[in-house]
């Protein structure tokens, strides 16, 4: 089993394996004493997993609860994490008992918000299905909800007791949602390491995809141990995240998935950053065919105008500005502060 460390003000590991899922009661009975657990989990993953791991809590001899949501970045909602307090109040959950997230990126941020807020804060652990749930929104406890307004406006710090990562569970994943994660996979060669860039460039991922989940999972485990409330070197991660975001929320989070939207995201950023003198010429090139190779769109018809001042609601918009993610080189990145009153001439070609 390949295990990484994480050394924030919680401590916990990132436990990678494959079959590992049938053992989850296990893995959670040795860093909890608790006797109730509540199960959440969407309706696509609820039919794939949701019984082996009950099964697996319940040998262990957990008192278990399901909770299910509609799949789907529109289920991300306030309304929806209250739904979970009800259900974990009604099977009388108390502040010493845990919540397990079984599932993607977006089960995982409600599961953890929820857990964060429920009695004031009560533990859970992770367990992500989807390659970008492994690789990155499992780990370093950003939890959270959607508004209006914006993607992930709401939200809090809370780190889980542990991760247990099954890479087997990616086999019952459709194509694009593989791909999906893969634009975070792509993110961390391009913000941190090199030679995990040209790995993937010079290989297919998903051949050695234990070792890629253990690479980026120990990049982003040194920066949250390093930053973990984001207040300098974590805001690294967002490297194509805020023109993301922009696209996902102009197209009300339907029909353009995250990985997708982070994948254009990462090409237009990197194209201004070049044009503006700061990123190497070519460096947007290398992006685009990477993530092409791995079946990403890289461009977007949506409206320059639109996607600039969707940039104000973004959460690192902060006094009539906001804080790009830009590259001095693959390998290597830097945050760079501009007026919201420019960012459409910075980002327009």
């Amino acid at each position: 089993m390949r295990v990484v460390k994480v050394s924030t003000n919680t401590p916990y590991d990132i436990m990678i394996e494959r079959g590992l899922i049938d053992s989850v009661g296990a893995l959670i009975k040795s860093v909890t004493g608790v006797c109730k657990v509540t199960v959440i989990t969407d309706t696509n993953v609820e039919k794939l997993y949701a019984e082996r791991v009950i099964s697996s809590l319940k040998n262990e001899g957990f008192d278990t609860s399901l909770f299910t949501f509609e799949a789907g970045e529109k289920s991300k909602t306030l309304s929806t994490v209250a739904e979970m307090y009800s259900h974990m109040a009604d099977f009388h959950m108390s502040r010493k008992d845990i919540a397990v997230a079984l599932g993607g990126g977006v089960t995982g941020d409600m599961a953890g918000f929820a857990a964060a807020t429920y009695m004031r804060g009560i533990d859970f652990v992770q367990i992500p299905t989807s390659l970008l749930a492994q690789v990155d929104s499992s780990v370093g406890g950003k939890t959270g909800a959607d508004i209006p307004q914006g993607k992930n406006l709401v939200g809090a710090f809370h780190q889980p007791r542990l991760v247990i990562i099954d890479p087997d569970t990616l086999g019952t994943l459709p194509e694009h949602f593989v791909n999906d994660g893969m634009a975070e996979v792509i993110k961390y060669g391009c913000i941190k390491d090199e030679e995990l860039f040209k790995t993937l460039e010079n290989e297919n991922a998903l051949d050695i995809i234990e070792d890629i989940i253990e690479r980026c999972v120990s990049i982003k485990r040194d920066v949250v141990d390093r930053d973990e409330k984001e207040k300098g070197e974590r805001m690294l991660l967002n490297f194509g995240h805020t023109l993301g975001h922009a696209l996902e929320k102009i197209y009300n989070f339907e029909g353009l998935s995250h990985g997708q939207a982070v994948a254009i995201g990462m090409v237009m950023i990197t194209k201004a950053s070049e044009r503006a003198g700061l990123t190497p010429t070519g460096t947007a090139v290398r992006i685009k065919a990477l993530c092409e190779k791995y079946n990403l769109p890289t461009s977007d018809k949506a409206d320059i105008g639109r996607i600039a001042s969707e940039c104000a609601s973004d959460k690192k918009s902060a006094a009539g500005s906001v804080s790009f993610v830009l590259l001095s080189e693959i390998g290597s990145s830097f945050t760079r502060k501009t007026p919201l009153s420019d960012v459409l001439s910075f980002i327009q070609e």
